[in-house]
């Protein structure tokens, strides 16, 4: 990159458990919230945005182009244009990177970057004899054809189709793939549970001293009637005993993943204001840190998870740092077993010289410098808004503790990885 690319403000909604007090909300509805506030916080005109740039999983039927949709009714004028990424869970960083590329290319130079997700309206869809069903009654042209359809309706034809969130090129669920993590890398049930534990207990922790509510903005819940002011997933009571005694979910009989140890499933928006480096200077705004360097990477489907081990080792490998460089980490925790092994394959010789083109080991993640405040498994993982969310925890973290640099990485659903390089003055 020619020129660090500024993060001049960021904001994101409190992150709910899905089909709770934002059940009532769209993916659109909490993204809005949140280009509104973002648009409040910052010292320039919205009209200064050259294009909005939202990353989103599952699409809502009635919005396709989300991004857009959720652009406009958040007081974007209508004369800048919006588009919706998606690369699965790293959607939001994807926005982030996106937006750098085109400032980087010189075709703007202040965008609106994140990502939203509404995980309560995960699509259901109507099976095929439905839809078929369906689709010839709508043909019908006389009263007797439809009641020849009629008599042809069957009760099965009500079975809905819930989507699940697999990998169809692999054929397993995101669960699974961690499983096969926990294997290769002999990741136990009580290391994991352990993992869980901690991230609940820093998220509370963060909560309760107020770090939370410098990243959060307030969101009106249609359920409660009153303004959502907190993530509400955190569970700061949490203890080894109770997440020893929950049962593995995806390999019944054998397994080590549980509902405890994994990423809650969540509601929730992260918006970014990115801006070029010397239009925020000639502004003399004092940006909550720079993106110096990113990559993504592609790898086997059914080990997803070591995604980040991979993407960091690229970013590494093409800036010429080392992982000692980097004062604080920020590791998406879809499963703490894949958190683990993105660890423990970072710190692997053998693994760092035959995958990852490394010299050697490329050194040990210091679980003390690693997501300290908690992560997805507390916080809750909104698929498209994630990557944004710990982009800018990891800033106000680093300008918290006045450090300097940190590394974002994020696992992807497919057998992708992807890392941002972040840097505080």
């Amino acid at each position: 990159m020619r020129e660090r690319v500024a993060i001049v403000e960021g904001v994101r909604t409190p992150f709910c458990k899905a089909m709770g007090v934002f059940r009532d909300l769209e993916a659109d509805d909490l993204g809005a919230f949140s280009i509104r506030e973002l648009i409040q916080r910052v010292p320039f005109s919205p009209d200064e945005f050259n294009e909005v740039i939202i990353g989103n999983v599952m699409c809502p039927s009635h919005a396709y182009n989300v991004g857009r949709v959720m652009a406009v009714k958040g007081g974007v004028p209508d004369h800048v244009p919006a588009i919706t990424v998606s690369r699965n869970c790293a959607s939001g960083m994807e926005a982030l990177v996106i937006a750098a590329q085109r400032i980087e290319l010189g075709l703007g130079d202040t965008y609106i970057a994140g990502g939203s997700e509404s995980m309560s309206h995960v699509p259901i869809l109507y099976n095929d004899r439905a839809r078929n069903w369906l689709f010839k009654l709508q043909k019908a042209k006389s009263f007797g054809q439809m009641l020849a359809l009629f008599a042809k309706f069957r009760p099965s034809f009500l079975k809905p189709v819930i989507p699940a969130i697999a990998d169809p090129l692999c054929g397993k669920t995101m669960g699974q793939t961690a499983e096969i993590l926990s294997r290769d890398f002999g990741i136990t049930r009580e290391e994991q549970d352990q993992f869980a534990m901690n991230s609940q207990k820093r998220a509370f922790k963060a909560t309760e001293e107020g770090i939370m509510a410098d990243e959060l903005h307030p969101v009106p819940s249609p359920k409660t009637g009153k303004m959502q002011l907190v993530d509400d997933g955190v569970r700061g009571d949490q203890t080894l005993e109770q997440l020893l005694k929950l049962r593995p979910v995806f390999e019944k009989l054998t397994g080590t993943v549980t509902a405890g140890n994994s990423s809650q499933v969540t509601d929730g928006a992260a918006m970014l204001a990115v801006m070029k480096e010397s239009k925020a200077k000639s502004l003399g705004l004092k940006p909550l840190g720079y993106l110096t360097a990113y990559s993504y990477v592609g790898l086997d489907p059914a080990r997803m998870g070591l995604g980040p081990a991979f993407a960091i080792a690229k970013l590494l490998r093409e800036t010429g740092m080392k992982l000692k460089d980097f004062e604080l980490f920020e590791i998406n925790e879809a499963f703490a077993a894949q958190v683990l092994a993105v660890r423990a394959a970072l710190a692997s010789e053998k693994f760092c010289l035959e995958k990852l083109s490394a010299d050697g080991a490329i050194g040990e993640l210091d679980l003390e410098r690693l997501n300290v405040n908690g992560g997805a498994i507390a916080l809750g993982h909104p698929l498209g808004g994630s990557g944004a969310r710990i982009v800018l925890t990891l800033l106000k973290e680093l300008k918290r503790r006045g450090q300097h640099r940190g590394i974002a990485s994020m696992c992807v659903g497919g057998g992708q990885g992807e890392a941002v390089a972040l840097e505080v003055d």
